[in-house]
């Protein structure tokens, strides 16, 4: 089912075609409504082969939506949390947005590897020697 294109970001778009729709029965609230329409709404986008996604953005929305994305590389979104069908939508595309959002960032800068300040080191060996003597006093006392 072709619908509107969804802006992740001024340099990521996921055309309406990408993406499939599918309505099913949903529990909860809604009284009689809830067994006869169809309220909740599953959201399914190919990520492994979709053409909008950088490869980059690929493996780490995969990494991020775990158990969401089946063998094939496809991420299943279900939305029931309102009574109609066109929040639910929202509520989809809006999760969609935000994962795909958190792959596209940046990675961290790499760790710059530093040495212990001299003042650092001094603590830790009078910590150490500290808690020898702690345990020196344990012992079995000596007949002095």
């Amino acid at each position: 089912m072709a619908s509107n294109p969804l802006v992740i970001n001024s340099r990521i778009t996921i055309a309406g075609w990408e993406l499939a729709e599918q309505f099913v029965l949903a529990g909860g609230p809604g009284g009689q409504n809830v067994n006869k329409v169809s309220t909740a709404v599953q959201l399914f986008f190919d990520i492994a082969n979709s053409p909008s996604l950088p490869e980059r953005v690929k493996m780490n929305a995969i990494r991020l939506a775990g158990k969401r994305v089946s063998k094939e590389g496809v991420l299943m979104i279900e939305a029931n949390r309102f009574r109609s069908q066109e929040r639910n939508r929202e509520e989809a595309r809006e999760r969609l947005k935000e994962l795909i959002l958190e792959a596209a960032k940046p990675p961290p800068p790499p760790r710059k590897v530093t040495k212990p300040t001299k003042g650092s080191i001094e603590r830790r060996l009078k910590e150490k020697s500290g808690r020898s003597e702690v345990k020196k006093m344990r012992g079995r006392p000596t007949g002095d």
